[in-house]
């Protein structure tokens, strides 16, 4: 019984990973469109003192770029937005899956080949570099350096 619940348990996590809640509110949790995309009036369109417009052009402008925007944006969403988020999760899951099937198994394959050309390294410098290396301690160890201060 208790086997049977944990079963059910671990099939129901598994899928609440692909069947995830949306918040509808805060759409951008991780804040990574926080400074690129905030772009008000007053960040594009600016009169320095002594050259206004009219008032009414003013506010007509003003309601103009900020309805614009906001229904561009939505009309674009609409067209696009799906498009593109099967074209974006496309190429997701083409990198997830070269990453796992591609890069991932020559990274393993490389360091398996590497220590091998390693051990046949090691074997070469305690051949040939050891003796060579002992050889010249031997002959620098009768060498006595000396300190003299002279006044």
């Amino acid at each position: 019984m208790a086997e049977e619940q944990r079963e059910l348990e671990e099939r129901i996590i598994i899928k609440d990973q692909h069947i995830k809640e949306i918040d509808l509110v805060n759409r951008d949790p991780k804040r990574i469109n926080e400074d690129v995309v905030k772009v008000d009036f007053e960040d594009v369109i600016a009169e320095p003192v002594g050259t206004y417009s009219f008032d009414g052009v003013w506010k007509s402008s003003y309601t103009t770029f900020t309805v614009s925007k906001y229904w561009c944006y939505r009309l674009l969403s609409a067209v696009l937005g799906i498009p593109l988020a099967v074209v974006w999760g496309f190429l997701f899951a083409l990198i997830s899956f070269c990453h796992i099937w591609a890069v991932v198994p020559c990274i393993k394959s490389y360091l398996i080949e590497i220590q091998c050309v390693s051990r046949i390294y090691s074997l070469c410098i305690h051949t040939f570099c050891d003796p060579l290396f002992e050889a010249l301690s031997k002959i620098c160890s009768n060498v006595r350096v000396v300190l003299r201060k002279e006044t």
